[in-house]
């Protein structure tokens, strides 16, 4: 039977002693990088992802909380094995030895091309593959950007590159580590630094060739979503040219090389030469043809402009009168010879016309005068009837209304006028 605790021994409650053990962890181990294998992986419906991590000595428990996978380049899946970044604590309510997981990244190349894989399907499924969205490099840039190593054969190659081809091309380094834990972070930041302050046209972001996990700073997702929302075009040169990485397809450009990067943004300055000749041969020519035509259309209005002069429509007014007057009587003498002609020919013809003209208007006027006899009012007064006026206005009398006792008559016969005094009048 256990003797019973003495006061110079503490007792702890459970959870009181949980918590010390925690406590001490986390202040005496803290954050620590861890090597193992996952197993028992679980993906809860919150977003957390829970897993053992074991060798062949141990194994311990991981918490992967929402934020944090968020931020991974991969899904971690059983037997992989992975490098963990995170604090050693307790979790009290089991009494279980964890790490809280800050960081995770694969371990070894097959693990490291799972994580490459998964986050190509991810991204090309977001259309940032897509060629549509990609833009064209330009023709001469004033300033090109480059993200490298300070030290790296990649940069040398790029500055030997430049000077070869156009010399007074200017650039613009923004250095950075191309490897190692965290290197992706200090790229995005050397990008973002270029369009942000470089004033730059293009960007390359060139490293040499190694292996899958050299390069695995070019297959996050941090670099090819900062390269995605680059402002100018994106040339990566980054490996060799089997090195296919996930800057490659997402940048606008693709080189195989550091140098092939260069060759592709840095102006040939023979080429230049070359096309400046044409171009002026060009513009000589274009200007040649231009002056041409506008004398050619000096001279039309030079021209124009004396002819709308006083004295050069003087003078053709004069040209044009004097062609008049040589051909007047050439006209005259043709028009007098037609018209004598037509006489000469209806001249046999024209008593007899005279004639029958006559005797056409003879009887015309016959019948016109018959027909005026028969209508004149003197006529009339032949057959014993008298037209009766008054004397003092001429009016026509046409009843007795028109006439009064002892009123002065003109009457009006056939071959007489008679003077006629009323000596009554007398209603019928």
């Amino acid at each position: 039977m256990a003797e019973p605790a003495s006061p110079a021994v503490p007792v702890y409650a459970v959870g009181d002693l949980l918590a010390s053990l925690r406590g001490l962890l986390e202040e005496r181990v803290g954050r620590v990088w861890i090597v193992g294998e996952v197993s028992n992986l679980h993906r809860a419906s919150s977003g957390h992802t829970y897993f053992t991590l074991k060798d062949d000595n141990g194994q311990i428990r991981a918490a992967l909380f929402r934020s944090a996978a968020r931020r991974l380049a991969f899904e971690p899946e059983n037997g992989l094995e992975v490098l963990v970044y995170g604090d050693i604590t307790v979790y009290e309510p089991r009494g279980d030895l964890q790490v809280v997981v800050r960081e995770l990244e694969p371990r070894g190349d097959g693990a490291l091309r799972l994580a490459f894989d998964q986050l190509r399907r991810r991204l090309e499924a977001e259309g940032l593959f897509d060629p549509e969205r990609k833009r064209a490099l330009p023709a001469g840039p004033r300033r090109i950007g480059v993200v490298a190593s300070s030290t790296s054969a990649a940069l040398r190659d790029v500055l030997e590159v430049t000077r070869r081809r156009c010399p007074a091309l200017p650039i613009r380094l923004a250095p950075t580590r191309v490897q190692g834990l965290g290197a992706e972070f200090e790229i995005v930041r050397a990008l973002e630094a270029l369009w942000t302050h470089g004033d730059v046209d293009v960007v390359l972001l060139v490293r040499g060739g190694g292996s899958l996990e050299d390069l695995a700073a070019f297959n996050t997702e941090a670099v090819a979503r900062a390269i995605a929302a680059a402002p100018v075009p994106v040339v990566s040169g980054v490996g060799h040219e089997v090195d296919v990485s996930i800057a490659d397809l997402v940048a606008d450009c693709r080189a195989p090389t550091p140098s092939a990067a260069a060759e592709l943004v840095a102006p040939d300055r023979a080429e230049l030469r070359r096309l400046l000749h044409r171009d002026w041969g060009r513009l000589g020519r274009a200007m040649g043809s231009v002056l041409e035509r506008a004398a050619a259309r000096l001279g039309r209005e030079r021209d124009a402009v004396r002819m709308l002069s006083p004295t050069a429509r003087l003078a053709a007014r004069r040209a044009r009168l004097a062609e008049l007057g040589r051909a007047l009587p050439r006209e005259l003498v043709a028009g007098l010879g037609a018209r004598r002609a037509r006489v000469a020919t209806a001249a046999p013809g024209l008593p007899r016309a005279v004639q029958a003209r006559l005797a056409r208007s003879r009887s015309s006027l016959a019948e016109s005068a018959a027909r005026l006899e028969s209508l004149s009012p003197l006529a009339v007064l032949g057959r014993g009837y008298a037209l009766v006026r008054r004397e003092r206005d001429g009016a026509i009398v046409r009843g007795v209304a028109d006439v009064e006792a002892g009123e002065q008559l003109s009457v009006r016969v056939a071959s007489a006028v008679l003077r006629a005094v009323v000596e009554s009048v007398e209603s019928r």
